[in-house]
């Protein structure tokens, strides 16, 4: 690999990852200094996002309709529900760290169960993971919204799920993603019009602007980066460079939303981001 596409490939990742970490803090911006709702804002995300997908598909001679699944786009319609609800009284980087730590322990938990075997090292990570985890919804005067705290995991286990589907999926990542966004779009119109039935709607020009960033933007170009710099990444570095998005997002929400980092979750996060990095690295 020459430097030049070494430097382009890491201005990639970066980008991407930058991505990742803005759907939190778009999402927490808009429910915390808008009047939208997060059913509205789940529809808004996964309609733009559709649609940019589904574009960014068709130029790749893709056939997005007919992509993805409906199991694929339930899961992914879960996560992003839950994702939403859960940042109506979460910080930007609280959520993000339960976020990442339900995804990880999904997916390591489906290894184990399936017959992986974590040798101790790794061990080791995962239970200082699971304990960061613990320690951070421990009560207390910091501890994050216990609603709102077990949406994110909800959340996270959702996204694992939807991650492991795509592992089998026979088809490029881009064009099932596509697909799947494209299937979730119409089923994410039950939670709205369950808001509108309850009359807790709300929506205004900053919020919808918000949710259309994060979904056409953050959601539909940065999945669509990612996936275009993965097959160039070894799997132990893909997995490692994810280890930045709730850092990221911890400084994003102290820049845009004057987010303070307590000590329970400076602590909680290193335990967490830590442990995992030693479950990933640890691998063959």
């Amino acid at each position: 690999m020459s430097e030049r596409h070494g430097m382009r490939l890491a201005g990639l990742v970066v980008l991407a990852m930058l991505a990742f970490a803005a759907n939190s803090v778009l999402c927490r911006k808009a429910l915390a200094q808008s009047s939208i709702d997060p059913a509205s804002f789940s529809l808004l995300r996964i309609a733009s996002g559709a649609a940019m997908l589904g574009l960014l598909s068709r130029l790749r001679q893709g056939r997005p309709l007919a992509s993805g699944s409906w199991k694929g786009g339930l899961a992914l319609l879960l996560y992003v529900v839950c994702f939403s609800f859960a940042y109506v009284s979460l910080g930007a980087a609280s959520g993000a760290l339960l976020l990442f730590g339900a995804v990880q322990a999904t997916m390591i938990i489906r290894g184990l169960l399936t017959g992986e075997r974590l040798r101790a090292p790794q061990w080791l990570g995962l239970l200082l993971a699971l304990g960061g985890l613990v320690a951070l919804l421990l009560p207390g005067a910091s501890a994050p919204d216990p609603l709102g705290a077990a949406l994110m995991l909800l959340a996270g286990v959702s996204w694992g799920a939807y991650s492991l589907l795509g592992r089998v999926a026979k088809e490029a990542p881009l064009h099932a993603t596509a697909g799947n966004f494209i299937k979730a779009a119409p089923m994410a119109l039950l939670p709205a019009a369950v808001m509108v039935a309850l009359g807790r709607v709300g929506l205004d020009a900053s919020g919808a602007a918000l949710a259309v960033a994060s979904g056409a933007l953050a959601s539909g170009l940065g999945y669509a980066l990612w996936y275009k710099v993965l097959p160039q990444l070894r799997a132990v570095t893909a997995a490692s460079v994810q280890l930045s998005v709730p850092v990221i997002t911890a400084v994003g929400g102290a820049l845009m939303l004057g987010e303070v980092l307590s000590l329970r979750l400076t602590l909680a996060s290193l335990a967490v981001l830590g442990g995992i990095a030693l479950v990933v690295r640890t691998k063959r």
